[in-house]
Order: C-alpha cells, then structure tokens, then sequence
C-alpha cells in the first residue's frame, strides 16, 4: 500500500518508444471507457502569469476507472519562450493515485507521456477518419516536438506516406523535421514556405503549432473529403469550423478556452456543427461523409495520460526500471487506531 517510486524521462521515452502501438490501442481503450462514462474528467485549470501572458502551467487531474482503477493528475508547463533557448516548450509530472486509498504510488516525468498520448491520438482519428494507414500527401504544419512525435507514431502504426511536406514559420525547424522524416522514418519529405502551398493537395493535414489565436481564415481553404487533426486546436477560423464534419474528443471539454470550436460556438450561437465524438465514430453511431471537410479537434483529456502513464509505470516495474522511494510517506499508522 505505501509503496511509491519514481520513473524518469529517459525511461518513460524508452518504453514508449518500444511500445508505441500499445499507447495507441491504449488510448483508442481510453476514449471508449470515457464515452461509456468511466471515467471523471474535470476541467483542467490554468495558471497564468501577468508578466508571461504566453505563458501557462496546466493541472489536468482525472480518474480513469474500468480495467485502470487509477486516479491522478498532470502537471504540465508550456512556456513557448523556452525554444529560442534550445529547450523544449513544455515539461511535465505526472502523479498516480491508488484508487482503494488516494495515496500516490508514482511520480512519472511525463513531458513524453503527454506527447506520446497526444500524438496516438491524432494517429489513432487518421486511421478512425480515413479508413485507411496510409496517405497520398500529408502536409505537417508545426515542426516542433509534438509534431516529431506524431510522425513516429504514424511510422509505428505502418503508414505509407507517398509525399510528406512540413511548414513551418521557422524554416530551420521545418527543414530539420522533414530531414528527420527522411532520414529516420524513410517518408519522402520537403520543407515548404508557403502555408497555401503546403495545404494544396494533402489528402491529411495536421497542425501542431502554438498559435494562440487563428490564422487560417478562408472557409475554402480545405477541400470536401480531406481530414484535418487540429492538434493545437487554435489554428482555424470559425468559419472554416462550420463548413467542415467535426469530431472533438470530448464536447464540453473542446468548447472552452477559445479553441476554434469554441469561437465557432461564439460567433454562430449553437453548436449545430459539432458532428461527434470520435468515441462515436469508432462505435458507430455517429459518421462523417466525404462531402466536407473532417476536421478532429481533442481538447487532450487527463484521462489519456492516466492511460499511458498506468502502462509506462507497469512496464518500468516489471523491468525493474522503476526507482523505489523507501520511506516517502512520513507516517503509516493511524495515531490512537
């Protein structure tokens, strides 16, 4: 019962990358339960700052029950400045709750953890979207850690990418990720400077930048049948919102915090564009057709990480890769019991 141990980044990094179809089937698992209703997702609460309105540490506390019977909550940074430093953007923790006692058993640096789910996540609504593990043209927009990830896990997952493109403002860094797609992944890639160029054509798209508010305005920028992951969830006018199939992964979650469903809600007053879940989706009771756009926007729920953390702590365990805290809980009897 008071046993608690510590898994680091490196650890975490290993096993997710040896077990990158698992974390998928994993989340796919997830999606279903929390549709089902087992699981509790509140909302995740924000700390900002007055002198770094870029800025944010993010608390995305959940339950996740089921098979898991896990609680806990992420702890997760993102400070955009960071890169002009050579670091990443975002770090973070990630603590598990025994379910019977509330007592933390785990400390997990899940900088990685959060990645690997965000990334599964997006792969997993291509497969579900598309019917298929392959793409004609997939235009990547965003070069930065999240968008790396989710490349590897479409290589997981056995994709077959016949033309990659990457844009990026920077294009050091959309020339180093489509390097990185060549050389390690094996997709014929290319950096491109001209956004419009890169959407034209892509039968999938998906962004994965920091926008903080819209920069792609015209409703006719993505063609009917072509599926967007609207990864960092800020990209995209509202316009374009309500022109297209939308899949969110949970509705109340994704409406908030001026995602662009949100400002669609906002600026048209209902929610009459919201197509469904992608939980529907894979059960069925809910489709999208070929005649609009689809568009997948996640919020990112702390259910995932529950998920992937559980099987990250499991397997470090097993392999005795998890680090033992002895003593960390000062007291373990009731005083007067």
């Amino acid at each position: 019962m008071f046993e608690f141990s510590v898994v680091g980044g490196r650890v975490a990094g290993e096993i997710i990358q040896n077990n990158r179809s698992r974390v998928v089937q994993e989340v796919r698992e997830t999606y279903l339960a929390h549709q089902a209703g087992r699981s509790v997702n509140p909302d995740s609460y924000f700390l900002r700052f007055p002198d770094k309105p870029d800025s944010r540490i993010i608390a995305l506390p959940a339950y996740l029950g089921g098979s898991h019977e896990v609680a806990g909550i992420k702890w997760i940074a993102s400070f955009p400045g960071n890169i002009e430093q050579g670091i990443p953007r975002a770090s973070a923790t990630l603590v598990l709750n025994d379910y019977a006692t509330g007592y933390p058993f785990a400390l997990l640096e899940a900088s990685q953890i959060s990645a690997a789910r965000t990334a599964a996540s997006a792969v997993l609504a291509a497969e579900v979207l598309t019917g298929r593990r392959s793409a004609r043209r997939l235009t990547v927009v965003g070069a930065g850690i999240i968008a790396r990830n989710i490349l590897e896990f479409f290589h997981a997952q056995g994709w077959a990418v016949e033309e990659l493109v990457v844009h990026d403002l920077h294009p050091q860094y959309g020339q180093a990720l489509a390097g990185f797609a060549a050389d390690r992944l094996g997709y014929p890639a290319a950096f491109s400077d001209s956004l419009p160029d890169a959407l034209a054509g892509a039968d999938l798209v998906v962004f994965a930048t920091t926008a903080g508010e819209p920069y792609v305005l015209d409703a006719g920028t993505f063609a009917p049948g072509q599926v967007v992951l609207n990864i960092s969830l800020r990209d995209l006018g509202p316009e374009l919102i309500v022109g297209a199939y939308n899949v969110l992964d949970d509705v109340e979650h994704c409406l908030k915090a001026n995602t662009s469903p949100h400002l669609a809600e906002q600026k048209y007053g209902n929610r009459d564009f919201v197509t469904g879940t992608l939980a529907e989706v894979i059960e069925g009771s809910v489709t999208v057709g070929t005649d609009r756009p689809v568009i997948f926007s996640p919020f990112g729920l702390g259910v995932l990480d529950l998920a992937v953390g559980t099987l990250v702590h499991r397997i470090a365990t097993e392999t005795g890769q998890a680090v033992p805290i002895d003593g960390f809980f000062g007291e373990t009897e009731r005083w007067g019991s």
